[in-house]
């Protein structure tokens, strides 16, 4: 089953989560709530991104959008799947088959939502503001 998600927006995640990892290793958002307009993701931080921090995500996001890979899925067994893949947050009864969506050569998870077939479609990603509490940092985020 998909879930229904803007595809440029839900697209423009994937590729935030695997910058944050790779900028900081400390794993993707635990929460996303994606929109049209705005979306935000929640990572487990300890403490809130400096401006430099900021501006080097936008960045490093607004590049690999404009690379042009292009956004595949694939679909494996579930013993397939974690050899690649955490499958951590994949419920119990999602059954054997497990969808997953590759960013070129730059993101890798499974997924049951919307994608654009090349990250050019995006447009571009702009961070609207971060905000840290409680040991959560919340990125809000949009694409034009």
């Amino acid at each position: 089953m998909s879930k229904s998600y803007p595809p440029e927006m839900h697209s423009a995640e994937h590729i935030l989560n695997q910058t944050m990892v790779r900028m900081f290793n400390k794993g993707r958002s635990f929460s996303a709530h994606i929109e049209k307009k705005k979306s935000k993701c929640d990572y487990r931080f300890d403490r809130e991104l400096t401006l430099d921090e900021t501006a080097e995500i936008e960045t490093r996001v607004n590049n690999i959008i404009n690379m042009d890979m292009e956004i595949t899925e694939d679909f494996l067994t579930r013993e397939e799947a974690d050899k690649f893949v955490s499958l951590e947050k994949l419920p119990e009864d999602a059954g054997d088959t497990v969808r997953i969506i590759k960013i070129g050569d730059y993101d890798i998870c499974p997924c049951r939502g919307e994608h654009v077939k090349s990250t050019k479609e995006i447009g571009e990603f702009k961070i609207i503001s971060t905000g840290f509490e409680n040991g959560i940092l919340r990125i809000r985020f949009k694409v034009a």
